[in-house]
């Protein structure tokens, strides 16, 4: 018999509420599906960043201010200071760490080369940068001025030959028997207060200043290393003992004062942060800029892609940048730094027109090697 009308419609409804039940439940799935998906982007964009870092950007790193910035751009971060130096040797270790911010340059060439011995691919940014400076008093300053190693560039800020005071250093000179020395007229040796450079980057980067104003040049073969080194050695067996980290020489600076510390090897970001801190400085407070100077750089390291926009949020997000300036750090934003430095009264160098670069860290290492050599006998 043929099917009547009436059954047709039964049938074609039925058939038509099994597809349609069917298409509901296969976009129900692919909408689960795309959430899943979704919220597992969201989690791999929302996992801990980990870190090894310098003492340099510890405070940075821990400030409420750079951990809200960074959860809202997704990209919270946990970190432990290690010393700039034994980075390297943490890479092939593994232990998940994402990214390193060792302190200048030669830590970072090092890192990078045991990443790619580790067959790992290392990616590189500075963020932001300080140059190295001497830390002294303006009564202090005037003596050099007079004696032909500095001269005044600008209130509060000095040029300081570094070939000259070098030279002078080595020729085991006395306060006392400079010209014009009746404000600090002592029987101490003119020197240089650093860090260890056999632990500390500050202190290395003295060792390889003090190498460029001795040879004129930068150390360029092992040779030449070790024999600059085993000169250079006494500036720092003569300053008895030395802290292993630049906050420590820092801290003599500010708080013992002229008499202890005449002249502090400093990264510039130091008093600037300090200045900055206290809304101001000690009225015979002042900053000598070496001629010619390196330039200390905060160097990012990244070893995957996440740390590698990391890198690049802090070398390019307004506030990121700002909170660094905060911390002293120049950025590309020169006028953002002076901005920030002028209502303290301390004086800087606008410009840094005097740089120098460090030797390869394979010649950094020697003269540290040959210096600790010297210090131990």
């Amino acid at each position: 018999m043929p099917m009547s009308a009436q059954r047709r419609l039964v049938i074609t409804a039925v058939v038509l509420s099994l597809f349609g039940g069917a298409l509901v439940l296969a976009l129900r799935d692919q909408k689960q599906q795309q959430q899943v998906q979704e919220q597992a982007r969201v989690e791999a964009n929302t996992v801990v960043l980990k870190g090894l870092i310098a003492l340099d950007v510890e405070a940075y790193f821990k400030d409420p201010r750079v951990e809200k910035r960074l959860a809202e751009l997704r990209l919270p971060v946990s970190v432990a200071r290690v010393g700039s130096r034994d980075m390297a040797a943490k890479v092939a270790a593994g232990g998940g760490t994402d990214f390193f911010f060792p302190s200048g340059v030669v830590a970072a060439n090092q890192i990078v080369d045991a990443a790619q011995q580790a067959k790992l691919t290392a990616a590189q940014v500075s963020p932001f940068f300080t140059p190295m400076v001497i830390a002294s008093w303006e009564p202090v300053a005037k003596i050099l001025v007079a004696n032909g190693v500095a001269k005044p560039l600008s209130p509060k800020v000095y040029g300081l030959d570094m070939a000259k005071l070098t030279q002078m250093m080595l020729e085991k000179k006395r306060w006392k028997d400079l010209r014009e020395s009746a404000a600090y007229d002592v029987s101490r040796s003119v020197l240089v207060s650093t860090t260890d450079p056999r632990r500390s980057n500050s202190g290395a980067m003295y060792l390889a200043l003090t190498s460029h104003a001795l040879v004129g040049d930068v150390v360029t073969d092992k040779p030449q290393a070790q024999q600059v080194a085993q000169k250079l050695v006494e500036l720092f067996k003569r300053q008895g003992y030395q802290e292993n980290y630049v906050n420590g020489n820092f801290d003599d600076y500010v708080s013992i004062g002229m008499g202890k510390t005449p002249l502090a090897f400093i990264y510039e970001n130091q008093l600037v942060s300090y200045a900055l801190a206290k809304k101001g400085v000690g009225p015979d407070m002042v900053l000598m800029y070496p001629q010619p100077t390196i330039v200390n750089k905060v160097v990012f390291v990244s070893l995957n892609e996440r740390a590698k926009a990391l890198g690049n949020a802090l070398a390019t997000d307004a506030t990121l940048q700002a909170l660094a300036v905060d911390y002293g750090f120049r950025v590309a934003d020169t006028e953002r730094f002076m901005a920030a430095v002028q209502p303290t009264g301390l004086g800087v160098e606008p410009r840094l027109s005097q740089i120098v670069d460090p030797p390869s860290y394979t010649l950094m290492a020697e003269m540290i090697a040959t210096v600790t050599q010297e210090m131990s006998q």
